[in-house]
């Protein structure tokens, strides 16, 4: 086999469409841009959501809320997801939590929150604790610990 041998798939290339020779083509007097206007013209037409002058839509909506770039994403765990997941005597961390699939990976930290009850000792070390889920993490014999 040779390269001058090769030919395309039966099917692939479609035959190019010559515009503009004739009525005979299909495709002549306005080659298939209609009649007069700006589409029809050299160059094309407006941008994307240009209105023909009026004011465009993306202009005619107010504006609402804001995106703050300086804001936290912080993963959230209850105490009774705890009680759930973890054995007693366990030492739990954010490594644990991401391996339990309590919270999603690379978050900017851990808050844990006393929804629920805790009966197992454990040792919690996060970045954040709520009161109640500090009170009750100890009132259960475990410890809570502020991650640095």
């Amino acid at each position: 086999m040779k390269l001058n041998n090769l030919t395309a798939a039966e099917g692939s290339n479609r035959p190019v469409k010559r515009i503009g020779r004739g009525p005979a083509s299909g495709q002549g007097k306005t080659a298939g841009k209609g009649h007069k206007g700006q589409k029809a013209r050299a160059g094309r037409g407006p941008r994307i959501g240009f209105e023909g002058g009026q004011m465009p839509l993306q202009r005619r909506i107010p504006k609402r809320g804001f995106n703050n770039i300086f804001a936290k994403e912080i993963a959230i765990v209850n105490v009774s997801d705890l009680n759930d997941k973890f054995e007693d005597g366990q030492e739990v961390d954010v490594n644990a939590l991401v391996k339990s699939g309590l919270v999603k990976d690379k978050l900017d930290g851990v808050k844990v929150l006393g929804n629920g009850d805790i009966t197992k000792k454990l040792t919690v070390k996060a970045d954040h604790f709520s009161a109640s889920a500090k009170e009750k993490i100890e009132a259960a014999g475990g410890k809570a610990v502020v991650q640095e």
